[in-house]
């Protein structure tokens, strides 16, 4: 899309126009992986906060990079029951949930985490891709609600509304019990609590991430520094480490979440309204696809809830956005996610190979995060077939390798056995990618979760 087809674009779908269709646009975007702003790379080093979730408790910063969206009014548990897949009869004040949202063609839009905090209250927080689907269909619905937008730190302004940030690891609990002075009730999993630290009320919600109870901590963001001094302060005798933008970028691997899927938005007359709604400046228009997965269908990189793990966040018993989609498709499943441990063999010989200057290069992996792309999609090949898609990875010091979470195609799931990735970007457009050769990398298939082998066992 040249400059002046940009300029003149004012929506995702002027985008897709200007471009020839979305694999030609996403393939062709220069935007690189993730950015996690308003904190430093790392604060210590990374692999010593990666193995504090494991070991003694990390403080992971959530304040700057997710969006917010508030739902307000008497039909808020109504409107949002009508896009998430989830139940919400059981869904009552000071609970969270996280909540998958499909299209009508029942493939993946976004997960987010949804707060009850009133009865006619709600906090969508998660990724940019779930806050415009709910706020494009609250402006398209008839129910008495209003939505406000709490938008994230990627262009940085003085405050927001709330701070946010988590507790994960063995010593979070005797952590938050101590800084809390007594006022920490007993919180289940995914409800959500009130209490005092440094004599301001917080709130949390209880989950965790290491086989161990964690909590989700947020405020009104004049209270923010309060709170965190607190717990820094307290943290030391639990040798907390806060985790940096890095780190954070690798905190998904091991409990096997897949953060950020491909928004299943980018064809079909039923997405038309919302792709002309998207603003062309839009984190949907200016991501990038990468990888040596390739496809001309964009179908091909959309993921669906049963296949990621989620079939437990479905429920028939309401109706919803997707609903008879899903049906169908609950009975055609192909794919199951698994996590693949790569090869350290073959990873030190991609880098070393990188490096070199006296014949072709492989593409360079980075540490802790070798993803260079918004929507990573890799080929993992089973005697040189194509057998699943490898969809996001990261360097883990607790596993002792990279690890990436893959939908493998349902014969080729069995634990133990061997596979490769093809690593690269074949006949990339992105200048972000540099001249390489692709290669192959041997992994391992391991569960999802990874921590239920390592972690949990331990705990």
């Amino acid at each position: 899309m040249s400059t002046s087809q940009a300029i003149a674009a004012t929506s995702l779908q002027d985008a897709l126009d200007a471009a020839g269709g979305p694999i030609a646009l996403l393939r062709a975007s220069q935007l690189g992986t993730t950015i996690f702003p308003g904190i430093p790379a790392e604060f210590t080093n990374w692999r010593d906060e990666q193995r504090a979730w494991k070991d003694s408790v990390a403080l992971l910063e959530q304040s700057y990079h997710m969006t917010e969206l508030h739902v307000r009014g008497r039909d808020a548990l109504a409107f949002m029951a009508s896009l998430m897949t989830n139940r919400a009869d059981n869904f009552s004040v000071m609970r969270a949930k996280q909540i998958v949202m499909c299209g009508p063609d029942g493939q993946m839009i976004s997960d987010a985490v949804l707060f009850r905090e009133e009865e006619n209250f709600m906090r969508v927080v998660g990724p940019p891709t779930a806050a415009n689907w709910v706020q494009y269909n609250a402006l398209h619905s008839k129910m008495d609600i209003t939505v406000t937008r709490d938008e994230n730190f990627i262009r940085p302004r003085d405050s927001r509304d709330v701070y946010r940030f988590q507790l994960q690891g063995p010593n979070a609990l005797a952590l938050m019990q101590e800084v809390t002075e007594g006022t920490l009730p007993d919180i289940k999993f995914f409800h959500m609590g009130s209490f005092i630290i440094a004599g301001c009320t917080v709130r949390a919600v209880r989950h965790g991430m290491a086989g161990t109870p964690g909590f989700e901590l947020y405020g009104p963001w004049q209270d923010k520094q309060a709170v965190r001094a607190a717990v820094e302060r307290i943290g030391e005798k639990y040798d907390l480490r806060k985790a940096g933008s890095v780190t954070y970028g690798t905190a998904a691997q091991e409990s096997g979440w897949m953060p950020r899927p491909l928004p299943a938005i980018y064809e079909g007359a039923d997405m038309a309204g919302y792709r002309s709604w998207i603003p062309a400046q839009s984190f949907e228009a200016a991501g990038s696809l990468g990888g040596s997965f390739v496809s001309s269908n964009i179908e091909d990189y959309y993921v669906e809830p049963y296949e990621v793990g989620y079939g437990a966040l479905v429920s028939f018993e309401h109706d919803f956005i997707g609903r008879d989609a899903l049906v169908e498709r609950k009975k055609t499943q192909k794919r199951r996610k698994m996590t693949l441990i790569w090869n350290n063999d073959d990873v030190f010989r991609v880098m070393q190979n990188a490096l070199r200057t006296d014949g072709p290069r492989s593409k360079f992996i980075s540490l802790p995060v070798p993803m260079y792309s918004s929507f990573q999609a890799d080929q993992v090949l089973v005697g040189g077939k194509p057998a699943g898609v490898s969809n996001w990875m990261s360097y883990s010091s607790n596993a002792g390798a990279i690890l990436s979470t893959a939908l493998m195609d349902l014969e080729h799931c069995e634990l133990g056995k061997e596979v490769k990735v093809l690593w690269g970007e074949p006949d990339t457009l992105r200048h972000t990618v540099e001249a390489h050769e692709l290669c192959e990398i041997r992994a391992t298939i391991a569960p999802v979760p990874y921590f239920d082998k390592t972690i949990k066992k331990d705990a």
